[in-house]
């Protein structure tokens, strides 16, 4: 098995960058020439007379891309170990750095803004990677793997999360390059798969028994985004905000320091008197999250809650039937929680929901349960029938809000207990670690021994996939992790960890709250809300107004902020591609008299200000002061009546991609403005670099999904 470099030097010359690797010197050198990009493998004996200014060191190469004047080569310059799983060191990426195919003599906006998009979005990204482990995979579909295939070839194609940055050297790896026309197997050492999201590993013990436990969120490359511009299904059937979620148990794992080799812990921990007859166990249970299956987006207004647009559901219905065909291949049987309300502004989205799930289903057949709280508890869509893989879909509606209102999220746990018989079905991955002789290797530790694996999952939605599927994610991972330690003879039967362990159960809060902030600030550039309750047990007063808080800011980032947070997802994973001849892309197109009245708000509010505090003499008359200070406050009203009145046009859209509604939305916006008998001869017909291309384009993507 070929697995990557963990050192990796990188030689600067004039014609091109070489990677080689001190510890593997027979291994080919990797060469990126410049300007080109053309890539070789060279012989790395060869390199010794080669004039080269610059020797770095490096911990991977996350990837390459072209720009639009030129490529950059991504590299990881510094990784902090994060833990191990079953002895492989997993690290998180804590910076980069992009280097240049060509040295620029003059500035160029355009480029100047795709690389700060780049560096902004990596830096804080959470990323993590393995030497040596397949972390884009649950261990359940390691276990189902050839291990002798190189790594980038075993990773899950969903949560390869630089995947596209690592187009150039997988192509060359199948196809070869100029003077290699043949695949080329040697690079493979130089391809480091990479996931997004949140990885935490504890090494800690139970009740005195010593064991590993570790949460893995996985977030899928596909339709990935910002809260609002994200929504619902693409035409391939990924889902927005699609995340895999994995709890690990690890028991009689002696490899879980952070120093050394695994092999040679693992070496110096089979002769502890504690690791003797003792075989290495693994335990796992997956979730998933992600966005309602249908066409559908909020169109922000500035308003606080966003109009709900829902596309007819006939035109999801291949979309619908693509996403829950692959859930069904993967996970097998799918439980589908729908957390969102009954009323008010969410009741079209859940409605769209069951009618999806009641295409697919072969006779499908409804049970809706009330109580005196809410006429809709529960609300079930599955059939008897197996004529079609989509009749092991399982709809379960459970009114999160209205169960829970007053603070008693207690009673979230009712969901548990209606699901216990399927949660029960379900099951989990346990597996044991083959440690004989002939099995034990440097590469893989030991092959997995299969002793039980999850036959189905609970894929779990609200409206953004974070708050109240966070909650019911960690009650679900609680009473699976309950039963695991039940089933090792950790527990009694009918015992909870919550009650046998005070620090286990602090641990285990805290872990699924950080999962929760983790999840929520890719998607909504914040922390998530109900984490007192995840991290305390219960909900209290001080949450809720941390929670308003969250709200607050929430509005704000997912209004004047996330267009360039969806430009830099779009950027990286692929989904724009920048072209040569494409110039002007950020410029704001809107007329001069629009891009004005936010200026013009804030200095009438300026000299109200000034007007107010400013000392005046004892003699001095009073009226004109009034009348200045009246004559600003309403220019500032009217400026912040027609923002607020007009909110199409000062939401920061993203600019890459636009989306189609959004374009509609803004067409519709600047004429209503323009018929304002007012403003409208103020404001210009024709805006200065408008590329009515991009607009064309949007509008022809609308209706193809029409």
């Amino acid at each position: 098995m070929t697995l990557p470099f963990r050192d990796i030097n990188v030689q600067t010359a004039s014609d091109a960058y070489i990677f080689t690797s001190p510890s593997s010197p027979n291994a080919p050198a990797l060469a990126i020439d410049r300007p080109t990009g053309d890539i070789r493998l060279l012989d790395a004996s060869l390199l010794s007379g080669k004039r080269v200014s610059r020797i770095t060191s490096i911990a991977g190469i996350l990837g390459v891309i072209q720009l639009r004047l030129d490529k950059y080569i991504i590299v990881i310059t510094k990784a902090q170990p994060v833990g191990r799983l079953r002895g492989h060191m997993v690290y998180k990426v804590v910076s980069t750095d992009i280097l240049p195919l060509r040295e620029r003599q003059v500035s160029d906006p355009d480029e100047d803004r795709f690389l700060n998009l780049l560096r902004g979005f990596i830096k804080p990204g959470p990323m993590y990677f393995s030497y040596s482990v397949d972390i884009t995979n649950s261990f359940q579909r390691q276990a189902q793997q050839d291990a002798e295939s190189p790594l980038w070839q075993r990773a899950d194609d969903r949560f390869f999360w630089n995947r596209f940055v690592q187009s150039d050297l997988i192509n060359f790896r199948t196809n070869g390059g100029r003077g290699q026309p043949a695949p080329q197997p040697n690079i493979d050492p130089y391809i480091l798969p990479v996931i997004f999201g949140m990885l935490e590993i504890h090494p800690t013990t139970f009740k005195g028994t010593p064991l590993t436990i570790a949460l893995i969120s996985r977030r899928s490359r596909h339709r990935a985004g910002t809260r609002y511009f994200t929504r619902g299904l693409d035409d391939q059937g990924h889902a927005a905000n699609y995340n895999e979620t994995e709890q690990v148990v690890i028991l009689n794992d002696h490899t879980t320091g952070l120093g050394g080799s695994s092999w040679q812990q693992q070496q110096k921990s089979s002769s502890l008197a504690d690791g003797v007859g003792k075989e290495m166990q693994i335990l796992s249970y997956v979730q998933t999250r992600g966005s309602v299956p249908a066409y559908w987006a909020e169109i922000n207004t500035l308003k606080y809650t966003p109009k709900i647009q829902i596309r007819a559901i006939e035109a999801a219905y291949p979309a619908a039937k693509a996403h829950f065909d692959e859930q069904i291949r993967i996970y097998g049987d799918n439980y589908l929680v729908n957390l969102v309300n009954q009323k008010g502004r969410e009741v079209p989205v859940k409605q769209a929901y069951e009618q999806v799930v009641e295409m697919l289903v072969s006779r499908p057949q409804e049970h809706v349960q009330g109580d005196q709280r809410t006429d809709e508890k529960f609300h079930t869509i599955e059939t008897a029938e197996k004529k079609s893989q989509f009749d092991r879909l399982h709809y379960i509606y459970f009114d999160f809000h209205a169960e829970t209102k007053g603070l008693q999220m207690h009673r979230a746990q009712l969901l548990i207990d209606r699901m216990r018989e399927a949660l029960v079905a379900q099951q989990y991955f346990r597996a044991s670690v083959d440690s004989t002789p002939g099995n034990n290797n440097k590469t893989d530790g030991g092959r997995l021994d299969v002793r039980s694996l999850q036959t189905s999952v609970v894929r779990t939605n609200c409206m953004d996939c974070l708050d109240r599927t966070n909650v019911v994610q960690s009650m679900l991972a609680r009473w699976t992790l309950d039963r695991m330690f039940i089933d090792l003879g950790l527990l009694a039967r009918g015992s909870r960890f919550a009650d046998e362990d005070a620090a286990f159960e602090l641990m285990f809060r805290n872990m699924w709250a950080d999962n929760a902030d983790v999840v929520s600030n890719a998607y909504s550039g914040t922390g998530a809300m109900k984490t007192d309750l995840t991290r305390t047990g219960k909900r209290t007063k001080a949450g809720a107004l941390q929670d308003g808080n969250v709200a607050v800011t929430r509005y704000c980032k997912n209004n004047f902020l996330d267009g360039p947070r969806q430009d830099a997802f779009d950027l990286f994973l692929g989904v724009y591609q920048p072209s040569a001849g494409g110039g002007l892309v950020f410029v704001d197109r809107r007329p001069v008299l629009i891009q004005a009245v936010p200026y013009i708000a804030a200095f009438g509010l300026f000299f109200v200000l000034m007007g107010m505090y400013s000392p005046r003499l004892p003699d001095a008359a009073v009226w004109p002061m009034r009348l200045f200070i009246l004559f600003w406050t309403g220019v500032t009203g009217w400026a912040l009546w027609f923002i607020f009145n007009n909110g199409m046009l000062y939401v920061n859209w993203p600019k890459l991609n636009p989306r189609p509604w959004a374009t509609e939305g803004y067409h519709e916006t600047i004429s209503r403005v323009r018929k304002d008998k007012i403003l409208g001869p103020l404001v210009a017909r024709h805006e200065r670099g408008l590329s009515v291309a991009r607009y064309i384009n949007a509008e022809e993507g609308k209706k193809r999904i029409e």
